[in-house]
């Protein structure tokens, strides 16, 4: 066992008692937070604006902050961005964190040097409860390697502009400085496929033992290393890589699929950061659920998702929830965002401690005749036709309807590029949509009352799924096709890629 990994065992149990302690008093712990931001933000152009100095109490700041998503809080970040301190939060950001907005163009997220602490924290501390808790810290002596958008910065009016998870590259601890790869000069590559070739090229001789990403575009590497070195699976590459870290999407459609591609099965931490702070992470192997990270800067506010569009819909603070719940996220954070409404929404499976599942985005669905199918239910019904049908594998796939078929009943039209597909087509179709119906009592009743006919698949070609990200702009790095749309842009888009 090598110095690192000892302290790191070390390190691991004193997390793991100061995480259970800030988990079990979390509503104490989110009162303490929004007092300490209301305090913390007096003087500033927003607190001025809305009357902090006469809040005390949460239901006097819901009164008198109301949920905006990003074009509504835009005045004010236009002021941040345009260099003006004091607006939001106390002086200027540290970074913009730069993401595409689908209406405001770029958005421009601040990061305060407050919140950029707490997301290094939270990325630290989901690796040290899972070496708490299994024992294995081996990988921390190996070699890391973290899928993600350049590092290169620019400035925008003083402040240092960039994605997040090329920020996040400059505040990797320096003690794991040399474990990490890939080096500046590849991570700064701008098109993601010469990216990919760059890495492989880098790692393909190291001893790999943490591999981290979004797991569309792991696998795309995974699948170059095997293409590269014609070796069977990655285990016969890295044959100590044994964690793999992941965020921003489900990772359970992949997961047979990268199975199959590393040739064995490692563990793997699902960790929940946005650009507007690190939400959850988690924190037992034996529970797929993300412990919601209630001691970092945040205030966290929900609202039923089935009311998010009401005039007026109920917001709610951690006290008030219930399990099995959808809730739109709404966040209030130590970098100036007030009652910011992420656009994500989330299930808790627990409240004692507070854990939740990511369920979807609030505006990515499926609901041209009132079925309301999200997320949580396209993934769980494709994860449970991939256990039935072992011999397929599935690279990637989207859901948007067809409500102008040339002949018959509309239908969800579910498309998807099969690395393996299913010898019977039509049973599998058969299957998912069956799978549906018991998730989506409006699905069903649409498909009893022959208003909707039984979902259809349109396999694409090798790729399609690549090509239209990368004919958006938006090959690699933190970018992911939506699960699910309410219109036929991005399908339309994919299939044509496919022709």
């Amino acid at each position: 066992m090598g110095l690192k990994a000892f302290l790191g065992k070390i390190l691991a149990k004193r997390t793991a008692k100061k995480v259970a302690k800030w988990s079990a008093n979390a509503v104490s712990e989110q009162e303490r937070i929004l007092k300490s931001l209301l305090i913390q933000s007096a003087g500033t152009a927003f607190a001025l604006d809305h009357d902090f100095e006469n809040i005390k109490s949460y239901e006097q700041f819901s009164e008198l902050v109301p949920v905006r998503d990003y074009e509504a809080l835009r005045k004010y970040i236009d002021r941040v961005v345009a260099g003006e301190p004091n607006i939001l939060w106390p002086g200027k950001p540290i970074y913009f964190s730069k993401t595409s907005g689908t209406t405001s163009g770029a958005k421009y997220i601040p990061i305060s040097s407050e919140s950029m602490g707490h997301h290094i924290e939270a990325a630290r501390n989901a690796l040290l409860l899972y070496v708490d808790q299994t024992g294995n810290n081996q990988f921390i002596d190996g070699k890391m390697i973290f899928l993600q958008g350049s590092p290169e910065l620019t400035k925008k009016n003083g402040v240092r502009v960039g994605r997040l998870s090329g920020i996040v590259a400059h505040h990797v601890p320096s003690y794991l400085q040399k474990n990490r790869l890939p080096s500046f000069k590849t991570n700064s590559i701008d098109d993601w496929e010469t990216k990919v070739d760059a890495i492989t090229e880098e790692t393909l001789n190291e001893q790999m033992t943490l591999i981290s990403g979004i797991p569309s575009w792991v696998q795309h590497y995974f699948e170059r290393l095997i293409e590269k070195t014609g070796k069977p699976t990655i285990k016969e590459i890295f044959p100590d890589f044994s964690l793999f870290v992941y965020g921003g999407v489900n990772f359970e459609p992949y997961r047979a699929r990268f199975n199959k591609l590393i040739g064995k099965k490692i563990d793997s931490i699902e960790t929940y950061p946005a650009s507007e702070g690190f939400i959850a992470f988690q924190n037992d192997q034996n529970d797929p659920s993300l412990l919601l990270n209630t001691s970092a800067g945040i205030f966290f506010e929900f609202i039923p998702a089935d009311r998010y569009f009401d005039d007026n819909p109920p917001r709610l603070s951690l006290a008030s929830v219930e399990v099995d719940v959808n809730y739109a996220l709404v966040l209030s954070t130590n970098a100036g965002l007030w009652a910011y409404s992420i656009g994500d929404t989330v299930k808790f499976t627990s409240v004692d401690p507070y854990k939740i599942l990511v369920t979807g985005r609030i505006k990515h669905f499926t609901s041209a005749f009132g079925e309301h199918v999200i997320a949580e239910e396209v993934e769980g019904a494709m994860k449970k036709a991939l256990e039935h049908f072992k011999d397929t594998d599935v690279v990637e796939f989207t859901v948007a309807p067809q409500l102008d078929p040339s002949e018959g009943l509309p239908y969800h039209e579910w498309i998807i590029d099969f690395s393996s597909g299913p010898t019977d087509l039509s049973a599998f179709a058969n299957y998912l949509d069956a799978e549906m119906q018991t998730r989506n009592v409006y699905y069903a009743d649409l498909i009893k009352g022959k208003i909707l006919k039984p979902l259809e698949i349109r396999n694409v070609s090798k790729g399609a799924f690549n090509e239209y990200m990368k004919s958006q702009g938006k090959l690699g790095g933190q970018n992911k096709i939506p699960r699910l749309s309410n219109d036929r842009k991005i399908a339309d888009g994919i299939l044509q890629c496919s022709e």
